[in-house]
């Protein structure tokens, strides 16, 4: 198996946009943020990133920017999936070409694929590029499920390094593990299951939280490689209400707004995602000061 690029906390940044366009400066204080804050790695231009939203020229754009901002500090993962095969081929081609270290591809949505289908799809993928690739399996919001099984005839390709699995489910979590071993790593995608994921062998998160509390992610993940369960489980549940409030609505919404109301300043979102509702903002709000965060705005 090729090298993983990153063990720990890997933040799925937001991608901050001014006047319908993407703010570079402010890509670059928060890459800066990260690095500062003993955040693994940097997922640019997945969900969080607002990826669908964004043309291919603009987001290979964003890539190329944190992998000359970054100078080889921390590892630039370039999310890079697509429904269509070979939009994902060339879209690979193209973040690979701009720098990325490794890339993030969700499965194939709306039209989806059959288990036989995700594999064709992966292996023209993976076939395609020379850098690492995390699968991202993402039911919710794609309407297919990335089986254990799947991931074991994947796993043999040898740049096919892991997934990020987000399900919610722990079961198949265990079942991904038991099955796969060594050949495939797991992240969690979910930011509420850190804990869990890595007492079965996982190496890190790909996180949304992150956003606003790199050095608590990451130590999160540091003391489950420690052994500390129980410190890390201490910390996992001091940030639950908290990481239940940034999906109070579809992401990245709460964690942008969050950013906003922090000061990060990284501006709108680009329809169809819009404002928060003010019910729900009015939790955020609440969760935000109740960790002692300071509200700006």
């Amino acid at each position: 198996m090729t090298k993983l690029p990153f063990t720990g906390s890997g933040v799925a940044i937001v991608t901050p946009f001014k006047d319908g366009k993407i703010n570079f400066d402010k890509l670059g204080e928060l890459i800066e943020f990260h690095i500062a804050n003993s955040t693994d790695a940097i997922i640019v231009c997945g969900t969080t990133g607002e990826s669908a939203a964004m043309p291919d020229a603009e987001h290979i754009s964003a890539v190329q920017y944190a992998v000359q901002k970054a100078k080889g500090r921390i590892p630039i993962i370039a999310g890079a999936g697509s429904n269509d095969t070979q939009h994902g081929v060339n879209l690979s081609k193209e973040a690979q070409k701009a720098g990325a270290d490794a890339l993030l591809s969700v499965t194939p949505y709306y039209n989806k694929a059959t288990q036989k289908g995700l594999v064709q799809h992966y292996t023209a993928l993976a076939s395609a590029v020379d850098i690492p690739v995390i699968l991202y399996n993402v039911p919710s919001r794609t309407g297919v499920n990335l089986l254990p099984e799947t991931l074991l005839k994947l796993s043999e390709i040898d740049n096919i390094v892991a997934v990020k699995e987000a399900g919610g489910n722990i079961s198949q979590v265990a079942k991904i593990a038991a099955l796969c071993g060594d050949k495939i790593a797991i992240y969690s995608g979910d930011d509420d299951m850190i804990v869990p994921v890595m007492s079965l062998g996982g190496v890190g998160v790909i996180s949304v939280v992150a956003n606003i509390l790199p050095k608590e992610t990451h130590d999160i993940t540091a003391r489950c490689f420690a052994g500390d369960f129980k410190g890390a489980r201490e910390l996992q549940l001091k940030l639950y209400d908290l990481i239940k409030a940034l999906f109070i609505e579809v992401n990245p919404i709460p964690i942008k707004t969050a950013m906003n109301l922090l000061g990060f300043d990284v501006g709108e979102l680009r329809l169809p995602l819009c404002e928060m509702e003010e019910k729900n903002e009015a939790v955020l709000r609440s969760e935000l000061e109740k960790l002692g965060l300071e509200i700006k705005a």
